[in-house]
C-alpha cells in the first residue's frame, strides 16, 4: 500500500470534517489521506493550518503538490471527482441543485450548533447572549422541521451529499446539544437517522465520547 499523498487537517469533533471522512469511506478513498489533528477555535489559530489557508478553516486538504483546498464543500467536490463509482454530488440538472440545497440546509444546522458551542464553551457565562443562543436553536428547529416535512423520501433514496450532510448535522446536534431533543418533534427524521447512523462510514467517524 502506498503512503497517503494528501494531508487532511481535521478535528474529530467537527461535523464539517466528518462529512469529508464519511465521503472518503463511502468511496473507498480513506487510505489516500493522512489525518493531521489540530485543535483550533476562533481565538486560538494554528500556524501550520494557516499556511495556504489564511482563515484557518477546518477541514483543509493539502494536496500532493502543496496546494491547499479549504471549506468542506470544496473538498467534498474534489474527492467526488476522484473515484470511479456513481457521483455523490449530481453533476448537473435539477437533482444537483436540490441535493446541494438540502446539503446547505444541513450545513446551516451545523453552523448554528457550532456557534452555540462556542458561545457556551468559550464565552464567560455573564457575557453569553441568551436571545442570540435561542435564535440559533430556532434555526436548527426550523431546518429539521423542513426536512421532516419535505425531504425524508429524498434523503432515504440515496446516501449522497445531502444525506451525508444531514446525518452529520444530526450527529453533531446529538453530540453537543442533546438538550434540544429533536427526535420528539421529527419522528420520521429520527427513524431515518437511526438507520443511516449504523452505516460503516458513520460508525467509523463518530465524534469522540
Amino acid at each position: 500500500m502506498s503512503a497517503p499523498s494528501m494531508t487532511l487537517f481535521q478535528h474529530p469533533a467537527s461535523p464539517f470534517v466528518r462529512k469529508v471522512l464519511v465521503l472518503l469511506h463511502e468511496t473507498g478513498q480513506q487510505d489516500r489521506v493522512a489525518l493531521e489533528t489540530v485543535q483550533v477555535t476562533p481565538i486560538s489559530p494554528v500556524p501550520a493550518l494557516n499556511e495556504g489557508n489564511p482563515v484557518g478553516k477546518i477541514p483543509a486538504l493539502r494536496l500532493a503538490d502543496g496546494n491547499v483546498l479549504h471549506d468542506s464543500r470544496v473538498i467534498l467536490d474534489y474527492f467526488d471527482h476522484q473515484h470511479v463509482g456513481n457521483p455523490l454530488i449530481p453533476r448537473d440538472g435539477s437533482a444537483r441543485w436540490r441535493r446541494l440545497t438540502l446539503a446547505s440546509m444541513a450545513d446551516a444546522v451545523m453552523d448554528a450548533a457550532v456557534l452555540m458551542r462556542y458561545e457556551t464553551a468559550l464565552r464567560p457565562a455573564d457575557k453569553q447572549w441568551d436571545s442570540w443562543l435561542q435564535e440559533q436553536r430556532n434555526k436548527i428547529r426550523r431546518a429539521l422541521a423542513e426536512l421532516e416535512r419535505d425531504a425524508i423520501a429524498e434523503l432515504a433514496c440515496h446516501f449522497d451529499i445531502a444525506s451525508i450532510s444531514v446525518a452529520c448535522a444530526l450527529g453533531y446536534v446529538d453530540f453537543r446539544h442533546p438538550g434540544l431533543q429533536w427526535r420528539s418533534s421529527n419522528p420520521k427524521l429520527a427513524a431515518w437517522y437511526a438507520e443511516v447512523s449504523q452505516r460503516p462510514s458513520m460508525l467509523a467517524t463518530q465524534p469522540p465520547a
